[in-house]
């Protein structure tokens, strides 16, 4: 029996791009609720050592069939198979953002969805079933939020101004140690008012509502990313590399409000 979710889309109905990558998070939805907490689950290792699941494999497969049926003109980059086509417009997607939690049945993972036109990101779709939440913007357009059989509503970033009074957010502490940062990491993380390990998609997405005010992370693939600088930005905050650069190609990333963006380099900073 297949797991339906389903979110409201119908304020971005006007952005066809968007409406697209809200329908492609509706199908992945569709398969990774079915396969969570599968008993016959399958889990492999990729060369590096980290685990792929029949999950992340089959949506990556199902995504690019609808885009190659919908948008055979868009090059695709995905995190399990590689990239095809060439051109301006490329879709960029991570099947499911945190496979170690989707595998030991955590739920705090995401199918991220992305558009970069000129390598630049443009619209940006998170969705969480497991969380029952999804968030979305698109450039110009704003950053939304919608939980299961909920309205969706804007998301803006925090007001706070001083890291005393800021909330850190921040994944594992192996890849600051290889920057030499790891003393750095946790210097602030006793400076700020509150620092939690919220990891992966979901440390960004607290940013873009207001709920955290900073969150950095050494070591990230294009995947990791692309989709969460345009809802961090459409919200009002600021996203670059730790070398203070925007965008998504830095390999790694800095997110906050804003307010706080200058301080939070100056102590993980390049």
């Amino acid at each position: 029996m297949t797991t339906q979710t389903k979110f409201p889309a119908a304020e971005l109905s006007a952005n066809a791009d968007l409406a697209i990558a809200l329908e492609l998070a509706d199908l992945a939805d569709a398969i990774t609720t079915e396969r969570f907490r599968a008993a016959d689950l399958v889990v492999s290792s990729k060369p590096d050592l980290s685990p792929v699941s029949d999950a992340d494999q089959a949506v990556e497969r199902a995504i690019r069939q609808r885009l190659a049926d919908a948008l055979p003109g868009d090059a695709f980059f995905g995190e399990e198979y590689g990239a095809t086509g060439t051109g301006p417009r490329k879709w960029v997607v991570d099947p499911i953002d945190g496979t170690k939690n989707f595998v030991r049945n955590v739920p705090i993972w995401a199918t991220l969805i992305a558009l970069l036109v000129d390598e630049e990101p443009v619209l940006g779709v998170v969705s969480a079933p497991a969380l029952g939440q999804r968030w979305w913007a698109a450039r110009g357009e704003g950053a939304f939020t919608a939980n299961l059989g909920a309205a969706a509503r804007p998301i803006k970033v925090s007001q706070v101004a001083q890291l005393a009074d800021a909330s850190l957010s921040y994944a594992s502490l192996g890849g600051w140690r290889g920057r030499g940062k790891l003393d750095a990491v946790v210097d602030l993380a006793e400076e700020v008012w509150r620092s939690r390990a919220y990891g992966d998609f979901w440390s960004y997405m607290l940013v873009a509502e207001g709920a955290v005010d900073v969150a950095a992370e050494p070591e990230l693939s294009l995947w990791d990313i692309a989709a969460l600088a345009p809802i961090v930005t459409e919200a009002g905050g600021r996203f670059t590399g730790l070398n203070g650069v925007p965008g998504v190609q830095q390999g790694n990333a800095a997110a906050s409000n804003g307010l706080l963006h200058e301080a939070l380099l100056a102590r993980l900073g390049d």
